[in-house]
């Protein structure tokens, strides 16, 4: 019996977290789990529904991982399971060309699977795709809010008064002019220009240099540049995909409905 309570007493083991990029991702405006979440699915589905639904974010759920963490069901049915749950909208698999961050324009593709516990429709899971609808970032992983960084514009306009006392602007003045300058600056980047053309010509006195700066920046403004681009030029490679549930094979999210592709689906 003391064997049997010592046994009885150890802690189950955690579930494997995925490698980078393939681990449980969740979606935003979940709701609360409730007794018919998942009523609608067939039996094997609302099982592993629940049992997905229960894991934490970054947690494998693969078939192979997760017919191992769970008693029921081997790796067969429960790929079969998870083709149920994509194709029902609460499951979809993507990958994106990610920059590495090496600074040297280094790409490579990164692969999420991503979790509802509300079933989603194709056209939900398109806008998600394309950036339309926000994800949602685990209480562990967000960051604590930064100050805003001041912008290049803001930082210009503060420096006026060193070139021209007249011209001293408040930090209320700054951010007050801040979109203007930033407007004016996205045609002409040139600094030099910029500072030239605000802080030459002065009256005698300035007696209001924000309105006086408001009035340039408005009156001074550089015409828009203009771009000759190709009319046939090719359209750019897409940085997201959606991926079928069953095959992996890559696709945009039309040609992949209920995340399945044409073969696999037809196989179901």
């Amino acid at each position: 019996m003391a064997v049997e309570n010592s046994i009885s007493g150890l802690p189950a083991p955690a579930h494997p977290l995925a490698n980078p990029g393939y681990g449980k991702r969740g979606t935003q405006d979940q709701g609360p789990l409730r007794r018919d979440s998942f009523a609608h699915l067939p039996l094997r589905a609302r099982y592993l529904a629940g049992f997905i639904d229960a894991l934490p974010e970054q947690a494998a759920i693969d078939a192979k991982t997760l017919a191992k963490a769970q008693p029921l069901y081997g790796q067969a049915a429960v790929r079969s399971a998870l083709n149920e749950l994509s194709a029902a909208g609460h499951l979809r698999r993507v990958r994106r060309l990610s920059d590495l961050g090496t600074g040297n324009g280094t790409t490579r593709w990164v692969f999420h699977t991503y979790w509802s516990r509300v079933a989603r429709d194709d056209d939900w899971w398109a806008r998600f795709l394309d950036g339309d609808v926000p994800e949602t970032e685990h209480p562990e992983h967000q960051v604590p809010e930064q100050p805003k960084p001041r912008s290049d514009a803001y930082a210009r306009l503060a420096q006026l008064g060193l070139r021209e006392p007249r011209l001293t602007l408040s930090a209320a003045d700054c951010a007050a002019l801040e979109a203007a300058a930033a407007a004016w600056l996205a045609r002409d980047p040139d600094p030099r220009l910029f500072t030239q053309a605000m802080t030459t010509g002065l009256p005698g006195t300035v007696h209001a240099p924000r309105a006086f700066l408001a009035t340039r920046l408005r009156d001074k403004l550089p015409p828009h540049r203009i771009r000759i681009t190709p009319t046939d030029a090719p359209a750019p490679a897409p940085h997201t995909l959606m991926e079928c549930t069953e095959c992996g094979r890559p696709g945009r999210p039309e040609a992949l409905p209920g995340g399945l592709c044409r073969g696999c689906r037809g196989r179901g």
